[in-house]
């Protein structure tokens, strides 16, 4: 067998029955994430670890791709299942749903990728009107029984038998009332056999048919529901914003039941090993007594802190810590744990690599390398260019959040996933969505979120929650997807259904007030609290070391995993900047060189003018004047950008946008023109200039009169250019200077363009060589940025000694989009629809306009094998992009100051997790 095939998997040509669709809990391992599914894969490695895992099987995500194809499950599943039900059976010593002593199951689902709360769970699989009375007896304890039993109906009814949630929280909310309780816990046995009848009225109603008491039927129909939950809305819609595959499915996992609420020596909890939200070593987590495992993250109950477990059960607490060390030693990563304590025993119910926030992935990262766990090539798997970027956007001005004028903090809830938002109060997703596409920035409030708030949570700046703790659905989804939460924020009361919430002191906030909330510290004000730069930020900016006293520790991470990352890439990266100012930041920032210097950005303010002059020129001795009035200046812009590059390369494209994006806008100048005319005034010039806008009118000039053909088309413009270039280069040279001037020529479709332009481009330089003394070495290449350029590349490359992929434009025209036009348009759809997973914009289309790419540089390079490659296109600073250009063999990407840091991480990224793989 081919290394390279999972003998688990279906091979092309093999039947499906010849698949094993079943594996025991003893049978696999956390290399077959694939295959099990994340959480079947962790089941498995702890119970090979010899941790107190509750035995059990996994359906593995064969089974489900099978079911999501066909509409039915594989012909050999109900069989496989059946044998290793009856293992378990034996094993348990009890049959499921046993009337006398029923073995009970959870059925839960695990895909590769975690997507908390996203897919469908069911506990307590087994409970009948019968087998009830037989769990009361075993265990001694008549209100456990119906507890459990309750919470079968309700799960299984809104899961598996679609009845809306809302109608068994309002019968047990009115439960509470009729007893004049508050939680759940102070209901009693005779309470909740009572709201069993009634919940099993309300599937009665709902569906039409009674709540199935046969526990196979239960539990057939259980899986069936967590294999039809992978193509829930909700899950789809976790899977478009975290860029998960949309056809991996899901495993499931069919485990025996362990009771956190047996009584007050039992509960259930969740642990990390480290503070998810900080990094920071130490025990954190949340524990609830007397609870099953969906009431902590459900944060429905507030929870006790880990901590105090060792004053409740000391012997159950040591044992976990004992836990929790050997499986951060064993997965050397930051573990997320799920646990129940049954009666004094504990259980370990999940284990996983635990999401984490950006800050705390840094901090991890390099306590990891310190430790001897991982090395540096590892710890930059750890981190991604995303996280970084988030740890560069601002905070709040602690300052002014203390006595600034307007603001009032009214709340301190959990610090759950750091950053700082502001934004209007609203109390429902359907708010926070359309609010958000109106432009408006919202803070989502709820008492806690559920899997059907994530559109709300997804359009938020932040989410804001009274109840839960750092392990509630809020917490752990916001962290995942880097938006700021303040969870369990108690002295709030939140009324959803009025749309408001109180805050202590009596002060009404009602939805469409402004609120600010701190992720990093838990508090909540009132007003807008102003943001201030991130301290990684001011270490780019070199205003902060991060070995000085005063450093923060972030920043000191940071600085170690830039340098790891640095060492290991191969890419260099470049700035996309067009004045010094612009240049001398990127520097600071880590650019080695200017990738992109858009010159028709030299041309705007009182420039202007000077253009319109030229473009107005009806002989050749205007046009000369114009051109001599426009040299002096591009040359001032070039020296200054040599300076503040001095001894990096400096790329710069010659003119590219049609002229008439420098002349007034054609209605402006229409009404300008017919009100001179009405009131009999002069109008000469603003007359030539609508008559020069209606000549250079273009039906689509994106693909007209722009680029190299400007150069080909508008005599001495491109020559003047080149002549600014070169004499500035000369200046600099002769100032001790070290310019390295490369001059782009752009939208070229066909060498011979690319070889007038450049003939006359070599002359001028000679000529300015000439006249100063000065020997100038200026690199002239072009930009790839049409399908026929990267078609004919090997060609092109005659002519030139760079190429630089214009990856905004080639997409435009492989697509065959007009950017401003379509993501307007129909964008919205195409992502919804699955067209794309991502808008092709943001990240490079491998495909198509990759494809290109790797081919026009494989064509060059074998004309010209010294021929240098980059990417100045946005792509140039997108994570996945940058691998991309990485593999195929680029030897640098441009892209905005800001996003250097990110390109730099992304490239060391890049060479450790694809070493060897680039096609140079």
């Amino acid at each position: 067998m081919s290394e390279n095939k999972d003998p688990h998997v279906a091979q092309p040509g093999t039947s499906v029955e010849s698949v094993k669709f079943v594996y025991d809990f003893t049978e696999g391992n956390k290399d077959l994430k694939d295959l099990l599914g994340g959480k079947g894969a962790n089941l498995a490695e702890m119970t090979n670890l010899g941790l107190p895992v509750p035995p059990g099987f996994t359906i593995t995500t064969e089974a489900c791709k099978v079911y999501l194809d066909s509409g039915e499950e594989p012909a050999a599943l109900r069989d496989e299942v059946s044998a290793h039900l009856e293992a378990l059976e034996q094993r348990m010593g009890k049959k499921l749903g046993q009337a006398d002593d029923p073995l009970l199951v959870s059925v839960r689902s695990g895909a590769k990728f975690s997507m908390p709360g996203m897919m469908d769970t069911v506990l307590n699989i087994g409970l009948s009107d019968k087998s009830v009375q037989g769990l009361a007896k075993q265990a001694g304890d008549d209100r456990f029984a119906w507890d459990s039993y309750r919470r079968l109906i309700q799960m299984f009814g809104k899961t598996v038998l679609g009845v809306d949630g809302e109608l068994f929280e309002n019968a047990l909310e009115a439960a509470k009332a009729a007893k004049k309780v508050t939680v759940d816990t102070e209901l009693e046995a005779a309470d909740l056999k009572k709201l069993v009848t009634k919940f099993k009225k309300i599937v009665k109603t709902e569906c039409g048919r009674d709540f199935p008491q046969d526990p196979r039927e239960q539990m057939d129909l259980a899986i069936k529901a967590v294999f039809d939950s992978w193509n829930g809305d909700r899950a789809k819609l976790y899977r478009r914003q975290e860029r998960i595959p949309h056809d991996l499915g899901t495993a499931v996992n069919v485990c025996s039941m362990v009771f956190g609420n047996l009584g007050p020596d039992s509960g259930t909890g969740v642990a990390f090993t480290r503070d998810p939200a900080s990094g920071h070593q130490g025990v954190y987590g949340d524990y609830l007594q007397n609870a099953q495992g969906e009431d902590v993250v459900a944060g429905i109950r507030n929870t006790v802190p880990l901590a105090e477990l060792e004053q409740i059960d000391k012997k159950s607490y040591d044992q976990l810590m004992q836990i929790m060390e050997t499986l951060e030693n064993h997965y050397k990563d930051l573990c997320d744990i799920e646990f129940t304590i049954e009666r004094g025993r504990l259980w370990m119910l999940q284990t996983r690599v635990g999401k984490r926030t950006a800050g705390a992935a840094f901090r991890i990262a390099t306590q990891l390398v310190d430790q001897g766990l991982i090395d540096e090539a590892e710890a930059l798997t750890r981190v991604n260019g995303a996280q970084l970027a988030q740890l560069m956007f601002p905070r709040f001005d602690d300052e002014y959040a203390r006595g600034g004028k307007g603001v009032e903090q009214v709340g301190r809830g959990i610090a759950a996933s750091p950053g700082a938002a502001v934004g209007k109060a609203v109390f429902d997703s359907y708010t926070a969505v359309k609010w958000s596409r109106s432009g408006e920035k919202v803070i989502l409030i709820r008492r806690e979120t559920n899997p059907d708030d994530l559109d709300g949570m997804i359009a938020a700046e932040g989410i804001l929650t009274s109840r839960g703790g750092k392990t509630s659905h809020a917490a752990v989804v916001a962290r995942g997807m880097g938006k700021t939460c303040v969870c369990g924020a108690e002295e709030l009361e939140v009324d959803t259904k009025r749309r408001r919430m109180t805050v202590p002191g009596g002060h009404v906030v009602e939805e469409g007030d402004l609120i600010s909330i701190d992720g990093s510290s838990g508090k909540v004000y009132l007003g807008e609290v102003p943001v201030v730069p991130s301290p990684v930020v001011e270490y780019f900016e070199g205003r902060m070391h991060p070995g000085a006293d005063d450093a923060d520790e972030l920043v000191e991470a940071v600085h170690r995993m830039m340098a790891f990352a640095d060492r290991k890439r191969r890419l260099r990266v470049r700035a996309n900047a067009d004045n010094a100012e612009d240049a001398l930041r990127a520097r600071r920032f880590g650019a080695q060189g200017i990738g992109l210097c858009r010159t028709e950005h030299m041309f705007l303010g009182d420039r202007r003018e000077l253009v319109e002059r030229l473009i107005l020129a009806d002989t050749e001795e205007e046009r000369e004047k114009s051109l001599k009035a426009l040299l002096p200046l591009q040359k001032k812009d070039f020296v200054e950008l040599f300076e503040a590059m001095d001894g990096l390369p400096v790329t710069i494209r010659l003119l590219d946008p049609p002229l008439h994006e420098f002349l007034p806008d054609i209605t402006e100048l229409s009404v300008r023109v017919a009100l001179a005319e009405s009131r009999q005034e002069p109008h000469e010039n603003e007359l030539r200039l609508l008559q020069a806008v209606h000549r250079l009118h273009e039906q689509n000039p994106m693909l007209g009169l722009r680029g190299v053909r400007l150069g080909l088309v508008i005599p001495g413009l491109f020559t003047m250019q080149v002549r600014a270039i070169a004499e500035a280069a000369a200046e600099r040279r002769n100032a001790k200077g070290d310019p390295r001037a490369e001059i782009m020529i752009p939208l070229v479709g066909t060498v011979q363009e690319l070889e007038i332009v450049r003939d006359e481009a070599d002359k001028v330089v000679a000529e300015v060589e000439e006249a100063t003394g000065t020997r100038l070495k200026l690199a002239i290449g072009t930009m790839i940025e049409l399908p026929r350029a990267a078609l004919t590349a090997g060609q092109i490359a005659e002519a030139a000694e760079f190429f630089s992929f214009g990856t905004n434009d080639l997409t435009q025209t492989v697509w065959g989009f007009s950017r401003d036009d379509v993501e307007a348009s129909f964008f919205t759809a195409y992502l919804e629809k699955g067209i794309f997973g991502v808008s092709p914009f943001e990240t490079i289309d491998k495909d198509g306009v990759g494809s290109l790419v790797k081919s026009a540089a494989k064509a060059g390079r074998e004309t010209r094998p010294d021929l240098k490659l980059g990417v100045c296109g946005e792509h140039g600073g997108d994570p996945e992009s940058v691998h991309f250009f990485h593999e195929v063999g680029l030897d640098y990407v441009s892209c905005s100051p800001f996003r250097i840091p990110v390109a730099r991480l992304e490239a060391g990224r890049a060479a450790v997790t694809s070493a060897g793989s680039d096609h140079r």
